[in-house]
């Protein structure tokens, strides 16, 4: 059975940009995956904790036969080969990152298990996520709290300044 599962990818530290790029290509490469649009990339400030360097996000489409445990492993993979580190006791949470990629939607369902929680837990509360989300899936739905419209309206997304297109992926102007 083939989902459409929606993957947030962020970085703030070295060449985010590049980062980015490499990863969109890397989410391509997952077995019986195929990435089908990848949003523009957008500059954000620094949620959670703010003295660090701004964000780079966007957000990725893909269609995938993975369950989504195995999806989840797929995106953490591709984080260490990025040179992510991430904490097992979680004190990198909102910390500066070379990688950051988060499950974001997995077709309509809802998990909750010890590592994976589908929709993201905080995504209708994230202009920078919620951003470039719309843009490739104006008409998504968050299971469990609506439409992500009506969610990024309740919020100023005005930080959220787009910089680039994904270019090496995506052929707009």
């Amino acid at each position: 059975m083939t989902v459409t599962a929606f993957v947030g990818l962020g970085s703030n530290l070295g060449d985010s940009t590049a980062a980015l790029r490499a990863a969109f290509i890397a989410l391509a490469a997952i077995d019986g995956t195929r990435l089908v649009q990848a949003s523009r990339l957008y500059r954000t400030p620094a949620w959670g904790v703010t003295e660090q360097p701004d964000f780079i996000n966007a957000v990725a489409m893909l269609e995938t036969q993975r369950t989504p445990q195995q999806l989840l492993a797929d995106l953490l993979a591709i984080e260490r080969v990025a040179g992510r580190d991430r904490q097992a006791d979680g004190s990198d949470r909102w910390g500066p990152r070379t990688l950051d990629l988060d499950l974001l939607l997995y077709g309509d369902a809802v998990i909750s298990e010890p590592g994976l929680h589908v929709p993201h837990p905080h995504l209708h509360e994230r202009a920078f996520a919620l951003v470039p989300l719309l843009e490739i899936a104006p008409g998504v739905v968050i299971p469990g709290i609506g439409p992500a419209q009506r969610a990024l309206a309740k919020m100023e997304p005005g930080e959220v300044e787009a910089v680039t297109y994904a270019d090496s992926l995506d052929d707009r102007p």
